[in-house]
């Protein structure tokens, strides 16, 4: 960075860090994610990593290690004073207690990458009671009980966030742009980055997922197509934009004709109307995401096309690139610096993210994790779902069968019982019944 002065948001953190010291973060989970975590803030100027939690230490060493750390700079520390005591002497605490690494002092702000919806719940709720600001790398926890979630942090006095860099956050960047220059919003997503099979399962893909260093279960929730259905969820819950039919279009539109294919048939498009979210496989708009939009004057939409942003009278605005974990450490400063949200869930329900049966599943059946060989995400708006009485994805895993479900048939509250005791399902109770007083259904139980 010779000759070059920081700008921008990077100039703001290092004037904070100046000012009060570098942010420190507590990292939960040190998968392919935290990993990238821990190598990425070491790149960066005014933010640290504080402590790890993970279940065995051998993972966040490999990342500290991986990251330039010096030997012997993972300090194992067991309860939240010890872990404040191996910041204190510029270490790295790697820790097995999530609620130690919430309870520590020393930390600003936790980040969540366990991928888990039960895990991610608990996280969260733990690091809010000690006041810290949470960051949900977790998007399955998020699309559970995020509305939860972010009522206990504003109590709290703190931010609940998701991540900066995954496909959502990133999203809302272009929606906000389009929202501020007065544009209408007919429809926002994103390109799918892997060939879509709905019947993948993780024994087909696992030289692949060793050539790319992944877990071959979490390639194939991105295969599957319940990655997607679960970004798409929360892009969803966090605007008000709806899929446009249950499990949405995911036409093959280029990112040439994006504009013209996820506009409404008035427009000469697929929608029925506008204020929609949708994916594509069509070439060249992976690995970024979109919102098409149109202007709400002729003099802007002749500018625009007199700009090559397309045709009109809807137009794309792309960002050709996400980087998912990467960007994460950029929320977590926000949050501590301005008290700020990239990302955060309405107080109302607007989709939710259920479960297709991957193969038959027998009675007594108990299910395993998203991306094994059970069931796949499907978006769907929340009024449909409710009249379904679709089991929500995040409640899925644990979750007995209890009545015969054929292949490709949705998993409700009437062929399944989620685990009445994982605080997920505990939490998402409270949740269904505060909807059901609020919007005068019955609540959907969750025994």
């Amino acid at each position: 960075m010779s000759g070059l002065d920081r700008v921008g948001f990077a100039a703001e953190l290092a004037a904070h860090a100046d000012a009060h010291g570098p942010i420190t973060v507590g990292l939960a989970g040190a998968g392919q994610m935290g990993t990238d975590i821990v190598v990425q803030v070491a790149l960066m100027t005014g933010i640290r990593i504080g402590a790890i939690a993970a279940r065995r230490p051998d993972r966040p060493r490999a990342a500290i290690a991986m990251a330039g750390h010096p030997d012997h700079h993972g300090v194992i520390a067991s309860s939240a004073s010890a872990i404040d005591a191996a910041i204190g002497r510029g270490k790295i605490a790697v820790t097995d207690d999530l609620a130690a690494l919430c309870a520590a002092g020393r930390i600003d702000v936790v980040i969540d990458a366990t991928g888990s919806p039960n895990l991610g719940t608990q996280l969260a709720l733990d690091a809010i009671a000690n006041g810290k600001h949470i960051v949900m790398l977790n998007v399955e926890a998020d699309i559970t009980v995020g509305r939860h979630l972010v009522a206990a942090a504003d109590r709290a006095g703190v931010v609940y966030t998701g991540s900066a860099g995954d496909e959502p956050a990133t999203t809302l960047e272009l929606i906000a742009f389009a929202q501020s220059l007065g544009m209408e919003v007919v429809a926002a997503g994103k390109g799918k980055n892997n060939p879509l099979r709905i019947d993948a399962v993780p024994a087909d893909y696992e030289a692949e997922a060793q050539a790319r260093d992944m877990n071959p279960r979490m390639l194939v929730e991105f295969v599957d197509g319940s990655k997607t259905m679960v970004e798409m969820t929360a892009i969803a819950n966090c605007t008000g934009l709806v899929p446009d039919v249950p499990g949405m279009h995911g036409p093959e539109a280029t990112l040439e004709t994006l504009a013209q294919v996820l506009c409404t048939t008035e427009d000469g498009g697929i929608l029925s109307a506008p204020g929609r979210v949708d994916f594509t496989v069509g070439r060249g708009v992976a690995p970024g995401v979109f919102c098409i939009a149109k202007p709400r004057h002729p003099r802007a939409i002749e500018r625009m096309a007199d700009l090559k942003v397309g045709p009109g009278p809807c137009f794309s605005l792309v960002r050709p690139f996400h980087l998912t974990s990467l960007e994460t450490p950029l929320s977590a400063a926000r949050a501590v610096m301005h008290g700020r949200a990239d990302m955060r869930p309405l107080a109302r329900p607007v989709a939710e993210c259920g479960a297709r049966a991957k193969r038959d599943l027998a009675p007594g059946e108990t299910l395993g994790r998203i991306g094994e060989s059970e069931y796949r995400g499907f978006a769907m708006a929340w009024t449909d779902a409710r009249s379904a009485r679709a089991l929500p994805l995040g409640l899925a895993e644990g979750s007995r069968v209890t009545q015969p479900i054929r292949c490709g048939d949705l998993l409700t509250h009437d062929n399944c019982t989620p685990d009445g005791e994982l605080l997920v399902t505990q939490v998402r109770r409270m949740l269904d019944a505060a909807d059901a007083t609020a919007y005068g259904d019955d609540p959907v139980p969750t025994r």
